[in-house]
């Protein structure tokens, strides 16, 4: 008997084999990183550069004043750089490409 079958008492049922049954659907999923918030708009490939613009602006950056990778994006535009305390104005979304 399947796992499923013990706890609802429906007979032999393989875990995730009935197309019903929410595990199934769970068992189906794909990981989509940042722009899995999204569920199931706007398409493959929009999603798939959305998250490659996002990964690039949220790691740490080198900075052009102490030249250590500590800059981060506060906000658009606005970089700050955790070891020299400095706050500058630059690129959008990356420092450098």
């Amino acid at each position: 008997m399947g796992k499923l079958g013990i706890l609802t008492g429906l007979g032999p049922v393989v875990l995730g084999s009935n197309p019903s049954s929410p595990i199934y659907n769970m068992v189906k999923t794909k990981k989509s990183k940042s722009a899995g918030r999204f569920g199931a708009r706007y398409g493959r490939s929009t999603k798939t550069k959305l998250v490659k613009v996002e990964e690039k602006q949220r790691k740490k950056q080198e900075c052009p004043f102490c030249k250590k990778p500590g800059v981060k994006r506060t906000s658009k535009g606005i970089w700050e750089c955790s070891k020299c305390n400095k706050k500058f104005a630059s690129n959008t979304f990356h420092l450098r490409e």
